[in-house]
């Protein structure tokens, strides 16, 4: 073989080797897989009906868990469901003890810092949920009430702490939805701030508790989202594969239909 002959070869040979492996582009290359057999640990804290609670066998169920549960099975993945405390939930993740926090969690700038979302599954705002008689037109109005209560780590502390500042003794903070719901009903607070359809779920199965809830146009609407540890690139990709297929499927919106019958699809 002559000296041209030769380095054509060669030249050709290595444009063959690059494409067959480090020649791929960035668009081309296959995201990394979830591994098929792992069973992933998803964390929710069960006291925020109708996505998640329990029943009176300890049974974790609601919107959320359906929702997982048919994504689960349309992305051929396997998933069990965890009660804890809500402010264990991102601990938890950090530390490897959960995969997957599904429980109502708001897609915001600075959660993004520390953990990563899929696609958005559910729309919602805060509201404003009242006893008989009292009445609030707009957020500002809440600075004249003398307790409005939230639920620590909620968006709707978030919310109210911007408006009032984070130390306002006007704040009272609850481990949970039940026991801030309670203390409203018992006369304790003036109004409480908290997720929407959470809010509409809770008045229409406890009409003669006598509270109402109140849309104000300048809070913000918002997503939630399924959260995972930080550059976990293949969960993301595994749950937004399946979330489109539950959609596409149309099983998303008999899921929808059957804890928000009375609301908008989302």
């Amino acid at each position: 073989m002559n000296m041209k002959k030769w380095i054509a070869a060669a030249v050709a040979c290595s444009a063959l080797v690059l494409g067959a492996c480090g020649g791929q582009s960035k668009d081309s290359a296959a995201a990394p897989a979830a591994n098929p057999d792992k069973v992933y640990r998803v964390a929710m804290n069960a006291e925020f009906a109708p996505f998640e609670s329990q029943d009176s066998s300890g049974n974790i169920e609601g919107f959320d868990v359906d929702l997982m549960n048919a994504m689960a099975k349309a992305g051929g993945f396997k998933v069990e469901f965890k009660h804890q405390p809500w402010d264990s939930l991102f601990p938890a993740l950090n530390n490897g003890d959960v995969d997957i926090i599904m429980s109502g969690v708001t897609i915001t700038d600075d959660r993004k810092q520390s953990m990563d979302f899929t696609d958005p599954y559910f729309e919602i705002t805060q509201v404003v949920l009242v006893p008989e008689g009292k009445s609030v037109s707009s957020s500002e109005e809440l600075k004249n009430l003398n307790k409005v209560g939230v639920v620590t780590g909620y968006t709707g502390d978030f919310s109210v702490s911007k408006l009032l500042g984070n130390d306002s003794p006007k704040i009272a903070r609850f481990e949970t939805n039940p026991l801030v719901i309670k203390e409203l009903e018992n006369g304790g607070l003036d109004a409480v701030v908290l997720d929407s359809a959470v809010v509409a779920n809770y008045v229409k199965h406890n009409a003669t508790k006598g509270l109402s809830f109140l849309t104000l146009p300048d809070f913000d609407i918002e997503n939630y989202g399924i959260a995972v540890r930080k550059g976990d690139e293949a969960s993301v990709t595994m749950l937004n594969d399946a979330l489109k297929k539950v959609r596409e499927s149309g099983e998303y919106d008999q899921i929808h239909a059957k804890y928000f019958a009375e609301e908008s699809k989302q």
